[in-house]
């Protein structure tokens, strides 16, 4: 498939079918004091939509093609029938996953970034590392999905706080927006987020969305822990180094 001739068709794809509301947003007014989630223990984690891609994965691992289809290319494959399926397949390497490099070069040439900074390899790299719960370094057709649809939540969320278009939000707009998507830390949390990812006092797309993948893995990581939802988990060190420096 020639990547480039099937670009309209799938951009159109990505931007309308895949789009929605705003990842993390609570559905009724903000979570209990201490709660490291946007919206209820049994909802849609922060960065997730609602609905099937929402959640976290089924117990014991992905859904049958999540990483990767079996059998060859000349296989029919279970998601030959969504419209996203081809899209995949033009950049996939022949293993049928994507990898950082095919993963920037994708959003790069289907111009998802728009008139923002494009996404940087290293961003690329944490967006693997989120949804990479076999440690792979790649991603397979549902992870690709899921991405896209949190993509997809977190542009809308940067668009409405980047009201005059400059492609960057300022610290203020950062809390907010991180508050809008549901997620409940502390000022000093907030004002070292804010440090860590703002360059000259603004923050632009590519920061963004590195700051809302790490925060949306992070807290994954802390929810699968927190088994009886007490907003307090204990770490063996491994354990969290694991969590931590995957991302």
């Amino acid at each position: 498939m020639n990547f480039n001739s099937e670009l309209p068709e799938y951009k159109k794809v990505l931007d309308i079918q895949y789009g929605g509301p705003m990842p993390g947003m609570p559905a009724q007014g903000m979570p209990p004091q201490g709660m490291p989630m946007g919206g209820p223990m049994g909802g849609p984690m922060p960065g997730h939509m609602g609905g099937p891609m929402g959640g976290a994965p089924p117990q014991g691992g992905y859904s049958p093609y999540g990483g990767g289809y079996p059998g060859s290319f000349g296989a029919q494959p279970p998601a030959a029938n969504d419209p996203m399926w081809g899209y995949f397949t033009a950049i996939a390497g022949q293993d049928g996953e994507i990898d950082a490099e095919e993963l920037q070069r994708c959003l790069t040439q289907s111009g998802f970034s728009g008139s923002y900074t494009p996404f940087s390899m290293e961003t690329c790299r944490i967006m693997i590392a989120m949804l990479d719960r076999d440690f792979t370094g790649k991603m397979g057709f549902n992870e690709f999905k899921e991405l896209f649809t949190a993509l997809n939540g977190w542009k809308q969320n940067f668009m409405m706080f980047d009201r005059d278009h400059s492609g960057t939000v300022e610290p203020h707009e950062m809390s907010q927006a991180i508050t809008a998507m549901g997620y409940r830390v502390s000022p000093q949390a907030l004002n070292a987020i804010i440090k860590r990812y703002n360059k000259g006092g603004r923050i632009f797309f590519d920061d963004y969305v590195a700051c809302c993948v790490k925060l949306r893995a992070l807290t994954d990581n802390f929810r699968r822990r927190d088994t009886m939802q007490q907003g307090s988990v204990t770490f063996q060190y491994d354990d969290f180094i694991l969590c931590t420096m995957a991302i």
